[in-house]
């Protein structure tokens, strides 16, 4: 059954009230601000069938209306406010999702790959990765409408060997994520893990000299991916009309789509980041946005600093938190929330953990990154995925 989402069915998180918008046919729904688990209601519908607002803790108008629903269902399937997703004959990667998404007449296609590796019983394991995935996904479904069939989502909790994050499950998630794009498409690129530094492939390709690189599971035996390959598979395919959104949460990430645009917060101006070689970086007419966790120098934290409890990146706790707080937020405000977030940790719990006293001085050094295809006024321009 394909689920539908009309992006006005809200209900409230039983415990800090956000609005939540959440999936009729799931029985739970996280909150990104708190993580409090609410329980979905099965509500009466009104008579523009639409579920009233309700808290997720609450009890009203338990009815069953599978049947109501079904019926609603089957009238909206091809109205332009809803999704649906279907298969195709063929299949890009086995046990992922199909390579053809079908939208309602005219609507828009989303399909994203997540990514989280944790590199478990190694010495640089991480321990927030798989966390970051949740939110993630979480955050896709209930605030932008992804279907949980158009995620692809990779990590070492899976228990289909083709969705552990290997580089080589990885390369064929990317290629799955720009497979029969065409204008309109929402794409969404997430990755939480680490991120290292090596010296250019090409030279000239790199204003400092250095590739950026993303660390699979197995990236000690196989290598790493490098932001020339990420630029020339999910970048470089895009078609006018089409939108990627990249989401880093690793060290050294701020290039690593190597994109010839990267906004300056400090300067308040965006900066050329075109390689000296002439080497084109850009799209066929698409979209391409990056944000990344921290600039190339800098390291990115995974720590329980910002949630109080559970593990997570900074990056995407703080992305997060800003995106369900404040819906329609620009660009420029993304940031900004983004930055206060983590500035306010460095205030006030940073200095207790000693961990994070001995890698980052006592505070989180970083700031994240955006960076484009395209400039744009990051004060005007809104953040949707």
């Amino acid at each position: 059954m394909s689920s539908i989402v009309k992006p006005d069915y809200k209900i409230r998180c039983g415990h800090c009230q956000q609005l939540l918008r959440p999936i009729w046919t799931m029985q739970t729904i996280r909150c990104p601000c708190c993580n409090h688990i609410n329980r979905i209601p099965k509500t009466s519908l009104g008579l523009d069938g639409s579920p009233p607002i309700t808290t997720g803790a609450g009890n009203s108008q338990c009815w069953k209306i599978e049947s109501l629903y079904n019926k609603l269902r089957d009238k909206l399937s091809g109205a332009n406010t809803y999704y649906s997703y279907a298969p195709s004959g063929g299949r890009l990667l086995e046990g992922a999702p199909s390579g053809s998404l079908r939208p309602s007449d005219s609507g828009p296609r989303k399909r994203a790959v997540l990514c989280g590796v944790t590199y478990r019983k190694k010495k640089y394991k991480l321990k927030g990765t798989i966390n970051d995935v949740k939110n993630m996904k979480q955050l896709l479904m209930v605030s932008f409408g992804f279907l949980e069939q158009n995620i692809h989502v990779l990590t070492e909790e899976e228990s289909d060997e083709r969705k552990i994050p290997t580089k080589k499950n990885i390369q064929d998630a990317l290629q799955w994520l720009v497979r029969g794009i065409r204008s309109g498409d929402s794409l969404v690129f997430y990755f939480s893990g680490h991120g290292l530094r090596l010296p250019e492939h090409s030279q000239g390709d790199e204003l400092d000299g250095f590739d950026e690189t993303i660390c699979p599971v197995d990236f000690t035996k196989v290598g790493m991916i490098s932001d020339d390959e990420i630029n020339s598979k999910i970048v470089r395919p895009l078609v006018k009309g089409v939108t990627l959104h990249a989401l880093i949460d690793s060290c050294h990430s701020g290039t690593v789509l190597d994109l010839p645009n990267v906004y300056d917060c400090k300067e308040g101006k965006w900066v050329d980041n075109k390689p000296l070689s002439g080497a084109n970086k850009g799209t066929q007419g698409g979209l391409a946005i990056s944000l990344s966790a921290c600039a190339d120098s800098e390291i990115a934290a995974d720590t329980s600093v910002l949630t109080g409890k559970a593990m997570s990146g900074a990056m995407t706790y703080s992305f997060v938190h800003a995106v369900a707080k404040n819906p329609g937020l620009s660009y420029g405000e993304l940031l900004r929330s983004m930055q206060e977030v983590i500035d306010q940790a460095n205030k006030s719990n940073c200095l207790n953990s000693k961990l994070l006293s001995r890698v980052c001085s006592a505070k989180l050094l970083q700031e994240p990154v955006l960076s484009s295809t395209e400039i744009f006024d990051i004060n005007l321009k809104r953040f949707e995925l």
